[in-house]
């Protein structure tokens, strides 16, 4: 114990006294670190939000397809639909985007299954007040399919589980959303289905696509995985920019560990001299890159997740929601994936621990006499 204090006490004495080059390789290796763990942080944090966004979700969803494109669906369909073994609820389903030119941003209008402020009336989700369309008072007006306009009075913003899905949503009656985009009253925009036994899903499915070879069958496990996959894909999107930082770090960090300077040799050998032993000066070699290393990697995963929790993240929010003109105001709650921090602790620590060792047991390994004359 008293052998290990004092290599540990030799190796802060040498960390110390080059306190200048290490200062900046570990503000380098901290600002990789939280570059690369606040894309991870936040790609997980935006996968929860779909878990959120996708608990309340209808199993299925039909929606009709003509020319390749959706369509309007009969709301007749709801007949065959309910019959079939196995389905517990089916229902239509009312819902559009509006374009403001005046903001030029696309709003999501929905009619909800239980809609009790009225006709006339609208709830506004958080981010439509800051733009012009939530700024023109208590009433907004919308222009229909036809030209007209339809005036709403607004209420208060509605709570919701998800901001990320409710910031640019309209609230409004059946017979607003009828008026507003021209929809029949027969026809809806698609139809949910709610399915008993979870395992029965994919066969009331193929039951709904043979009944009508007109429709689209949309399962909320397909939907789940689009998003899992959209996030993958744009989280490995910014990884990948970052990937030029982080191999000239990695370059950085090798010629800075591999290459001893004359000084570091001189006082590998004078150590040989007095008697150290060449485990000795690899124990404290391992120390010494552990503790640039160690610190560098939880400074930077700490930064991560507190930039994440009181800030929108600004950096690297945009690319992964997306591009909108109305973005939602919206503070991830950054989620930790243990595999993606095990990933990046090897990725970045064992690396850097590896390089100070090989040239340090090649140093230690030669004469003394040699070591210092060289």
């Amino acid at each position: 114990m008293g052998r290990g204090r004092n290599i540990l006490g030799f190796t802060l004495v040498s960390l110390f006294r080059r306190k200048g080059r290490n200062a900046v390789l570990f503000t380098v290796y901290a600002l990789v670190v939280f570059m690369l763990a606040s894309v991870l942080f936040l790609t997980r944090a935006m996968k929860r939000e779909a878990i959120i966004i996708l608990q309340d979700a209808p199993e299925i969803v039909v929606q009709r397809s003509l020319a390749g494109r959706r369509d309007l669906i009969p709301q007749a369909y709801l007949d065959e639909i309910t019959k079939i073994r196995g389905v517990s609820s089916a229902r239509p389903r009312l819902w559009g985007y509006y374009y403001d030119p005046a903001s030029r941003a696309n709003y999501t209008v929905v009619v909800p299954e239980q809609y009790r402020n009225g006709t006339g009336t609208a709830v506004m989700g958080q981010g439509i007040p800051a733009t012009a369309l939530g700024r023109r008072g208590s009433d907004i007006e919308l222009r229909a399919f036809d030209g007209s306009a339809i005036t709403l009075r607004v209420e208060s913003p509605f709570p919701t589980v998800s901001r990320l899905a409710a910031s640019d949503l309209i609230l409004i009656s059946e017979e607003d959303l009828r008026r507003l985009f021209g929809v029949p009253e027969e026809y809806a925009t698609d139809l949910e289905v709610r399915v008993r036994n979870p395992r029965e899903v994919a066969t009331v499915a193929f039951k709904i696509a043979g009944m009508f070879p007109d429709t689209r069958i949309v399962l909320r496990e397909e939907i789940s995985r689009t998003y899992d996959s959209i996030f993958n894909w744009r989280g490995g999107m910014l990884v990948f920019i970052l990937a030029g930082p982080v191999l000239a770090f990695l370059v950085f960090a090798w010629d800075r560990a591999s290459g001893l300077s004359r000084e570091e040799k001189s006082e590998i050998g004078v150590l040989k001299a007095i008697g150290w032993e060449t485990a000795d000066v690899l124990l404290m070699k391992t120390w010494e890159g552990l503790a640039v290393s160690l610190s560098a990697f939880l400074t930077g995963i700490i930064f991560a997740w507190v930039y994440l929790s009181f800030s929108d993240a600004t950096l690297f929010q945009k690319a992964l929601k997306g591009w909108s003109v109305l973005y939602p105001a919206f503070t991830p709650v950054p989620a930790i994936d243990a595999p993606q921090v095990a990933t990046l602790f090897f990725l970045t620590v064992v690396p850097y621990s590896m390089a100070t060792i090989i040239p340090s047991w090649t140093a230690a390994t030669i004469d003394p006499d040699m070591v210092m004359k060289a």
